[in-house]
C-alpha cells in the first residue's frame, strides 16, 4: 500500500509541474527577448574589440562592423519603446486568459500522464517481485568481471595443478586467464612456472617477459631482460624480444646500444610491420638523449610486404597474418599501458609524459596524447620543448583541412610561450608561420619564417621548402 501511495503523490508532483504554466499566458516575452539580444550584441562588439586588437580584421572592417551592430541594437531600441506605448494601453485592459489550445493541452495532460503511468506499471511492473539482499547477488559479473564459471574452471585448473604440477600448459592456461584478468603478480608466478617446464617455447618465454614488464609498471626487470635475451638466442630474428632487449639496454642507461638495436630492427621490418611506429618513436627517443639528430639516424624500413601469390595459401597466410598482427597490437598496447602505469606511480617524469604523448599519437588517441603532454606541460612549463609537444598534441586533434586557416588559441599561446623562452626553436618558428600566413598575417609570417630560413644551409631540403613558402608570401599565394 505504501509504494502505491508514493507513486500517486509522485503523479501528482508531475502533473502539477506541468500543467500550470500551460494555463498562464506568458507576459513580457517581446522585452525579454529585446533584453536578450542587446547583450548579444554588446557580447559582439566586445569580440570586435579583440580580434582588432589582435590584428586579425583591419580598421575599415571593424568600423563597419561596429556601424551594422549599432544599427541593429537601435532597430531594438525602437522596437522597446513601441512595446513600452503598446504595454500601457493594453494596462488598462483585463488580462486575457490562455489559449484554448493550451488548456486543452493541460486537461489532456492532466488525464493522460496518471492512466499512462499505471497502464505502464500494469504491463511491465512487477510487483510481487521480492527483495534481492546484497549476498545473493553476482557483484563481480555487474561490475564487468569474469562470470562465476571461469572462476570455477580456474578453481578446478588450479586443483588439477596441485596434483600435477609439472604440466606446463596447464599453467601456461592459468598465467595467460590471470593476465587477462588483470592479476599480473599472479600471472608472472604461473607462467614462469610454465616456463621452468616448458624453456625452449618461444612464444611462452615471450609472454612471460612482456607479462614480468606489465607487472614492473612499464620497466623491463632483470628476469625479463633475461627472459627476452633467451628468445634472441633461439631466434634472434623475432622483433618482440629485439625490441623489449633495447627497451632493456635504454633503460639501464646504455642508450647507444639501445638505438643500434631498434635502428636495426626498424631497418629489417617492412613497412606495413605493426610494430613500426613505435620503434620509430624510440629511436627519436634515444636519438635525442645522444643529442643526434632523429632524422639522420632513423633507418628506412623495407618496402611493404605483398599479399602470397598462391590463391591455395591465400586464407592460410591472412589467417596468419592477422593473429601475428593481433599479437604484436598487443605488444604496443601493453608497453604504453605499462608506460602509464609507471607515470601514475612516478608522475613528475616529464620525458616520460612526452614519450606517452607522442605513442599515443601514433596510435591515433588524440585525447590521451594531449592529456599526456598537459601533464608534461604542467611539471615544466617553461621547457620549450615540452611547450611545442603540447601544441602539436592540439594540433593533431584538429580536423584534416585543405583550406589554412587560424590554429586553435591555447596551441598558438603555448608556441608563442616556447619561443620566448628560446627564440631560434625551429618549431616554433615554423608552426607559427603556418598559422599567421593562415589568418592572412603576411609580414608576420614573413618574418617568421625569415628567421627560420637562417638556420638552414642552401643545400639543405627544409631550406627550399622555407624559401618556396617566402616566394608564395611575397605573390600573395
Amino acid at each position: 500500500m505504501l509504494f502505491w501511495i508514493v507513486a500517486a503523490a509522485l503523479t501528482a508532483a508531475v502533473v502539477l509541474l506541468i500543467v500550470p504554466p500551460l494555463l498562464r499566458k506568458p507576459e513580457g516575452a517581446a522585452e525579454e527577448r529585446a533584453a536578450y539580444d542587446l547583450e548579444v550584441y554588446r557580447d559582439q562588439l566586445g569580440e570586435l574589440e579583440r580580434d582588432q586588437g589582435r590584428g586579425l580584421i583591419s580598421e575599415a572592417q571593424a568600423a563597419a562592423a561596429r556601424a551594422e551592430i549599432g544599427r541593429r541594437m537601435l532597430a531594438i531600441a525602437d522596437r522597446g519603446k513601441g512595446s513600452a506605448k503598446d504595454g500601457a494601453k493594453k494596462a488598462k485592459v483585463p488580462a486575457a486568459r490562455a489559449p484554448r489550445s493550451a488548456m486543452a493541452l493541460a486537461a489532456l495532460l492532466a488525464v493522460l500522464l496518471p492512466l499512462g503511468t499505471l497502464a505502464v506499471y500494469g504491463k511491465l511492473g512487477r510487483p510481487e517481485l521480492p527483495a534481492q539482499p546484497l549476498a545473493s547477488r553476482n557483484l563481480d559479473h555487474e561490475r564487468g568481471g569474469p562470470p562465476k564459471t571461469v572462476l570455477a574452471a580456474m578453481d578446478k585448473l588450479k586443483a588439477q595443478l596441485a596434483e600435477t604440477p609439472d604440466d606446463p600448459q596447464g599453467w601456461a592456461i592459468l598465467g595467460q586467464a590471470y593476465a587477462k584478468m588483470g592479476r599480473l603478480p599472479e600471472a608472472a608466478d604461473a607462467l614462469g612456472k610454465a616456463v621452468a617446464l616448458a624453456g625452449d617455447d618461444l612464444e611462452l618465454l615471450g609472454s612471460y617477459g612482456e607479462v614480468l614488464i606489465s607487472a614492473n609498471g612499464g620497466t623491463v626487470p632483470d628476469e625479463a631482460r633475461k627472459t627476452f635475451d633467451r628468445v634472441l638466442a633461439k631466434d634472434p630474428t623475432e622483433p618482440r624480444a629485439r625490441f623489449y632487449a633495447a627497451l632493456a639496454r635504454f633503460q639501464a642507461g646504455d642508450t647507444k646500444d639501445a638505438l643500434e638495436r631498434w635502428s636495426a630492427l626498424l631497418a629489417e621490418s617492412h613497412a606495413d610491420a605493426p610494430w613500426v611506429p613505435i620503434v620509430r618513436t624510440q629511436i627519436a627517443e634515444a636519438a635525442k638523449a645522444l643529442n643526434l639528430d632523429p632524422a639522420k639516424v632513423t633507418p628506412q624500413p623495407l618496402p611493404a610486404q605483398q599479399q602470397p601469390p598462391v590463391a591455395q595459401n591465400q586464407g592460410q597466410g591472412q589467417a596468419q597474418g592477422q593473429t601475428e598482427g593481433e599479437d604484436q597490437q598487443q605488444m604496443i598496447r601493453g608497453m604504453v599501458d605499462g608506460l602509464a602505469a609507471r607515470l601514475e606511480a612516478n608522475p613528475d617524469d616529464v620525458d616520460g609524459w612526452l614519450r606517452l604523448s607522442r605513442s599515443y599519437g601514433v596510435m591515433g588517441e588524440s585525447a590521451k596524447a594531449i592529456d599526456a603532454a598537459r601533464k608534461a606541460r604542467e611539471r615544466a612549463p617553461t621547457r620549450p620543448d615540452v611547450l611545442v609537444a603540447y601544441a602539436s598534441a592540439l594540433l593533431s586533434a584538429e580536423p584534416r583541412s585543405s583550406k589554412p586557416g587560424a590554429m586553435p588559441e591555447e596551441a598558438v599561446v603555448s608556441l608563442r610561450q616556447a619561443l620566448a623562452a628560446e627564440p631560434d626553436n625551429r618549431d616554433a618558428l615554423w608552426l607559427l608561420g603556418l598559422n599567421a600566413a593562415g589568418v592572412g598575417q603576411t609580414a608576420e609570417a614573413t618574418d617568421l619564417w625569415t628567421r627560420l630560413l637562417a638556420q638552414f644551409k642552401p643545400e639543405e631540403p627544409e631550406y627550399t621548402l622555407i624559401r618556396a613558402r617566402l616566394d608564395s608570401l611575397k605573390a600573395g599565394g
